[in-house]
């Protein structure tokens, strides 16, 4: 809220040149500060320390004697000196044309961007309501992270409309399609993803108009992942990964290059060309990065022989330490939480019949994705209590990390996160290479 003085009539150089003075800036900025803080009202009192120079110009303008030292000079007095004098115009006028800008309001402007806010986050609460998601226990936790978290407030009540508007239109999309978790309670284990029912730019088409209204870091894409990190139990994402993650947990890929599996001695018993070159990759003991894209391309084809088990690890550097010493068995490397391709293989897997033992990391981040990666049908693989006993033992001084953050409950061993509260610390799958391989070479646990 401001008062204009453009509509005044601009100051006759001789009053300007007389108010403009530096010796009276400090009565000026005095008045400024307390008219703005004020409702611009003209009442109240000044009260100043005001030397020679400043105390002989108040005399000149009050037309009465003004001594130095402490004073006080009523904001009246001085709005009715200046209409007296050839400024013919008030102080409120007077001090916006001295500054070169207006007077603002602050409490009326204070009002009125609460009132906007107000609006913003009533169109919140209405766009939830129409949607599916209104019931939802996750709703009121996700708004006051909103509100805690200042995500609206810095992009602005036009900017936050608009994605509020986008980002609720997605989700109540989402959840009538391909996220029906949206709209029910989780126990906390995320599960595996749904398959992917929409391309992010499509998505972000059908929502927003433009293919990129839901990229990084538009604000609609930002408070849309915190509501699914919200419903899904999972901590907001921090990183271009966690937020591809999510968005596969809500069944949309991001894109269909990026995310990989790497893949060795995968011999797909098809008569296609896709399913031929990779026999010729097994034998010849090379790495495949398998994306979405290629098996797009490839079609619906079975990716190992009937009952041949497949094996899944976490970390690269088993899968290299295997090609490395000439393992025969399919290996596949998920490479930390699966991408949208790493879940397709997996359920492609189990469908056909195939036997998939998975092993990953010890620490509860690993659980987490272990927990996702069983859910979808595979078995574990030395992810037991004992092999985690027995590997925390065989760890030394320069491999002994400790265990950190909230413990995540191992669905297939009960016992297995008591052993890892009680022992405190956490083995990383590259510290058990070697028995991973022998696994390999051996066969089928």
């Amino acid at each position: 809220m401001t008062h204009s003085p453009l509509a005044s009539a601009a100051l006759p150089d001789g009053i300007r040149d007389y108010l403009s003075d530096r010796a009276l800036e400090p009565v000026w900025n005095a008045a400024r500060d307390r008219l703005e803080r004020n409702n611009l009202d003209v009442r109240g009192t000044l009260t100043l320390t005001v030397d020679d120079m400043t105390a002989d110009r108040l005399s000149g303008l009050l037309g009465h004697t003004v001594t130095s030292g402490r004073v006080r000079v009523r904001l009246g007095d001085l709005d009715q000196a200046l209409r007296r004098s050839a400024a013919r115009q008030g102080l409120v006028s007077v001090l916006g044309i001295l500054g070169g800008r207006p007077l603002v309001d602050r409490a009326a402007a204070r009002r009125a961007d609460a009132d906007r806010w107000a609006t913003v986050w009533g169109r919140l609460d209405s766009a939830i309501a129409a949607t599916r998601l209104a019931g939802s226990a996750w709703v009121p936790e996700w708004i006051a992270g909103l509100r805690r978290g200042g995500i609206l407030t810095r992009a602005g009540t036009e900017v936050a409309t608009r994605a509020v508007d986008h980002a609720v239109a997605a989700l109540g999309l989402l959840a009538d399609t391909s996220a029906p978790r949206l709209r029910q309670p989780t126990d906390g284990v995320a599960g595996a993803p749904p398959d992917s029912r929409w391309e992010l730019g499509e998505l972000a088409t059908r929502v927003t108009g433009n293919a990129h209204g839901l990229d990084d870091p538009q604000v609609a894409a930002v408070i849309l992942l915190r509501a699914a990190a919200c419903a899904l139990r999972m901590e907001p994402p921090r990183s271009a990964a966690e937020r591809r993650t999510l968005w596969q947990m809500l069944g949309v890929a991001t894109d269909a290059v990026s995310g990989t599996v790497l893949a060795l001695g995968l011999r797909p018993p098809g008569t296609d060309r896709w399913s031929a070159m990779m026999r010729e990759r097994a034998a010849l003991g090379l790495v495949t990065h398998l994306t979405t894209h290629e098996l797009d391309h490839a079609g619906p084809v079975v990716l190992a022989a009937a009952e041949q088990p497949v094996y899944v690890c976490e970390n690269p550097q088993v899968l290299q330490a295997a090609a490395h010493t000439g393992v025969d068995r399919p290996l596949l490397c998920l490479s930390g939480n699966p991408a949208t391709v790493g879940m397709v293989m997996l359920r492609t897997l189990v469908t056909a019949g195939n036997t998939v033992r998975y092993h990953g990391d010890f620490d509860w981040p690993g659980l987490t994705i272990a927990s996702r990666i069983i859910a979808a049908g595979a078995r574990p693989w030395r992810m037991s209590a004992a092999d985690y006993r027995s590997a925390a033992g065989r760890l030394d001084a320069d491999h002994a990390v400790a265990l950190t953050g909230t413990p995540v409950v191992a669905g297939w061993d009960p016992d297995l996160t008591s052993a890892m509260t009680a022992t405190g610390l956490a083995v990383h799958e590259e510290s058990l290479i070697d028995t991973l391989i022998n696994d390999l070479r051996v066969g089928p646990l």
